[in-house]
């Protein structure tokens, strides 16, 4: 080998050792830099992590169990069975004319020591005979019903009792759509059955009655487990307090329930207890404005007498306007000696003559105006 080939060889050999060292420098130096974040993960440190995780998910679910067990045997008490017997009488085609009971299951849930119930109206509406049906309680309580409410479906009824157990009331305008909620009742029978589901939405509007287009405003929607039998029972949040009043579902559906707010149904509450009834005028109707006069015009073919006040939709048999002669179709334009053009209007005047009040009403029918005194 020559000299020269002999001077290349060395030359080559001491620049690949030159390139070793420096990638050894330069893998030091990014280790110090960077720490251990460049080293691969280990098996032994993904299966900590993945284990890490699990405990989380299962403190997590471990929380929800424990809070919603605690809301049960903290309230769960005071969630009460509700049977009623209902007399009809219905033609029979051998026997004639012949009464026979219906029997009916709802819940209710207990909000004082003096026994008061709250419970919805449907579950009470036209019973005969009440019984309320206390948890771990073996005789049933004979229950009359305070007062009721079709307007929101809700109603007070009362039992005679000693060391009732009474649940408390929380504060719906704080509710979160997301949240976790309870529900306690006696679906198809079943005695303090319990669901747990979410708040799906707020402020829902629900139809309570056909018949008379009665709808509540504001309902709270949830897709906690909701059946016949639950209505009138407790919505609960995670803390144990009443939330909502169950009330209804939609047939065929699943996963859509509606339960009334529980500060719509305290105040409710509050006026049956105190005095057997909501202050209502018991009517339903709106405003006569430009664009009624002329969607009237045009769908009857005739006019209206007057071009302001509130034109009558539904009036609900045996309330004070009812029994005052009012009838659908009414116009009334004066109430309490003052001119009333809205539906809030003439609800001010109904709250100003008060509980056991007179209201004096004038309305149009047809081109007849008359004048009569509604008794609140």
């Amino acid at each position: 080998m020559s000299g020269r080939q002999s001077q290349g060889r060395r030359e080559l050999i001491t620049v690949l050792i030159a390139c070793v060292i420096i990638g050894l420098v330069a893998g030091w130096w990014v280790d110090q830099r960077g720490g251990t974040r460049s080293s691969p993960p280990v098996p032994e440190k993904i299966k900590a992590e993945e284990q890490s995780d699990h405990e989380n998910e299962l403190d997590l679910l471990t929380a929800l169990e424990t809070a919603a067990v605690n809301v049960v045997e903290k309230v769960g008490p005071a969630v009460v069975k509700i049977a009623t017997t209902e007399k009809a009488v219905v033609d029979h085609f051998f026997a004639g004319r012949i009464v026979q009971e219906r029997e009916g299951i709802g819940s209710g849930v207990m909000i004082d020591q003096d026994g008061h119930i709250l419970t919805n109206n449907h579950v009470v509406a036209g019973a005969s005979e009440i019984r309320v049906f206390l948890p771990q309680r073996t005789d049933p309580y004979r229950g009359t019903v305070v007062g009721a409410d079709p307007f929101t479906d809700l109603a007070v009824v009362r039992i005679s009792g000693k060391d009732l157990p009474v649940a408390g009331l929380g504060d719906s305008d704080k509710l979160r759509v997301g949240q976790f909620v309870i529900a306690i009742g006696n679906p198809y029978g079943f005695e303090n059955s319990v669901t747990l589901g979410l708040v799906s939405a707020l402020g829902r509007g629900l139809l309570v009655d056909p018949d008379y287009n009665l709808q509540i405003e504001g309902v709270i929607q949830t897709d906690a487990s909701i059946n016949p039998g639950n209505s009138g029972g407790p919505l609960l949040d995670l803390t144990g307090r009443v939330v909502g009043i169950n009330t209804a579902i939609i047939q065929r559906a699943q996963g859509i329930g509606f339960a009334i707010p529980i500060n719509t149904a305290r105040a409710i509450a509050t006026e049956l207890i105190a005095h057997g009834k909501v202050l209502r005028l018991g009517v339903l109707g709106g405003t006569i404005d430009d664009v009624f006069i002329a969607r009237y015009e045009r769908e009857t073919g005739s006019k209206l007498p007057v071009n302001t006040g509130i034109y009558l939709v539904e009036v609900v048999v045996d309330g004070p306007a009812a029994l005052a002669g009012l009838q659908p179709d009414d116009i009334i334009t004066e109430a309490g000696g003052k001119e009333v053009r809205t539906m809030e209007e003439l609800v001010s005047q109904v709250r100003e003559a008060g509980h056991g009040g007179k209201l004096r009403i004038t309305f149009f029918r047809g081109e007849d105006k008359i004048v009569t005194t509604a008794h609140l």
